[in-house]
């Protein structure tokens, strides 16, 4: 899988603007485009209405169906490949096919699981926007797809990671991975030391967001 990712990990000594609860003002560059597309997607929207198209209730209903969709989607794969090793082994060599055995298909982009181990942590970032798969995971967090995260992940990732609570040891590799349009990571996080005991749907409870990017680690 090393052609999917990018490791940036090194040190900087200069300052690079953590601060954080400052006022934004003017817009940022990125909200100005974030604004630009959401603008473009209201107006394709209403011409494919007025075309014909598709139908309100069509858009309505599809909107509804992706804003259902939330990490808990996500957390069952990772569940599922921590009781299974079957399934972990089809996961780590066919994402697509293995969600989809769970009843998340990703019919549009390529989806590339990656394996957190005692050796590797990953982490996944979109540079350029906010690519993320959204049919494990619903909307991305706001920190996310702020222009802090995305530059900063790929300098600094261990101080990132820190900011999160994710303390990673220089002993330990550190990946970063870069989505793009047609690429998406699911992180599979270590499954917590002393939940052996625990079922299929209780192992999923555990499971968040963060872990599934890689900012974070799945506790008990």
């Amino acid at each position: 899988m090393s052609q999917h990712h990018h490791d940036h990990d090194h040190h900087h000594d200069h300052a690079h603007g953590h601060h954080h609860g400052h006022a934004h003002s003017p817009p940022q560059p990125d909200d100005k485009v974030h604004s630009y597309y959401q603008i473009l997607g209201v107006a394709l929207k209403e011409l494919l209405i007025e075309k014909g198209v598709v139908t309100a209730d069509e858009v309505r209903a599809a909107i509804e169906a992706r804003d259902m969709t939330t990490p808990a989607h996500g957390a069952k794969v990772v569940a599922r490949a921590w009781v299974d090793p079957a399934f972990r082994e089809r996961l780590m060599s066919d994402a697509n096919a293995a969600v989809a055995e769970l009843g998340f298909p990703m019919n549009t982009t390529e989806l590339v699981a990656l394996e957190n181990t005692d050796e590797v942590h990953n982490v996944v970032v979109c540079t350029l926007c906010s690519c993320y798969p959204r049919e494990l995971l619903g909307l991305p967090p706001s920190w996310y797809k702020s222009r802090a995260y995305r530059a900063r992940i790929v300098r600094e990732p261990r101080e990132v990671l820190a900011e999160f609570g994710t303390m990673v040891p220089d002993s330990m590799e550190l990946r970063v991975h870069d989505s793009t349009a047609d690429l998406r990571y699911l992180v599979v996080p270590q499954r917590p030391i002393g939940a052996e005991s625990l079922s299929e749907d209780e192992l999923a409870a555990l499971v968040t967001r963060d872990a599934m990017i890689g900012v974070a680690t799945v506790r008990r």
